[in-house]
């Protein structure tokens, strides 16, 4: 009983910490120290592990958007872009490339980053097998100093449902000079 009210407060601060790590880098690495902790207490206990696995393949793979037979795929140039250092304020954007490498329309349902400083914008309507698409990704660095990581999330009729994309950048306070790719 001590146990679980344990992993209780270990996530909800998890998550109460996520919620809050747009505003500094040092709170994401906590949060993902949060979690190893939990996944550790949790791994004690292997009834709990066995539980723990299978909610969390419910969670990333839901029964209803699970593709059945020939499923739709993506297939990105890149899964990853550095801005590399920009100065504080700048609002940059990156194009993320796909096309749909399976043999049904590629659906997808949302698109949704780890930050509110991060906005992703995708396709609404299907993507044919054999066509492509674009996922825009705007970031706002205001009151980002520091070296920013961060997430994208992908939910499709894909399998797996969830793909991830992450964009970086080591953003420099105002007055110091950035070098870095041309920004848009």
């Amino acid at each position: 009983m001590m146990k679980r009210m344990k992993i209780g407060v270990l996530a909800f601060f998890s998550a109460g910490l996520m919620l809050t790590s747009c505003n500094n880098a040092a709170l994401e690495e906590k949060v993902a120290d949060l979690e190893q902790r939990v996944a550790e207490l949790e791994s004690n206990n292997p009834a709990s592990a066995s539980k723990t696995a299978s909610l969390t393949k419910q969670i990333s793979q839901p029964e209803n958007n699970a593709p059945q037979g020939d499923a739709p795929a993506f297939e990105f140039e890149e899964s990853s872009y550095d801005f590399g250092s920009i100065t504080e304020g700048d609002v940059v954007e990156h194009v993320f490339k796909f096309t749909n490498t399976g043999e049904a329309p590629l659906v997808i349902q949302s698109a949704s980053a780890s930050c509110g400083c991060t906005v992703p914008s995708y396709p609404r309507e299907p993507v044919a097998p054999g066509e492509s698409g674009e996922i825009q990704v705007k970031f706002n660095s205001a009151n980002k100093p520091g070296v920013q990581n961060k997430t994208v999330s992908i939910t499709a009729n894909t399998n797996p449902t969830i793909t991830r994309l992450t964009i970086k950048s080591n953003v420099m306070p105002k007055g110091e000079q950035a070098a870095g790719p041309v920004r848009k």
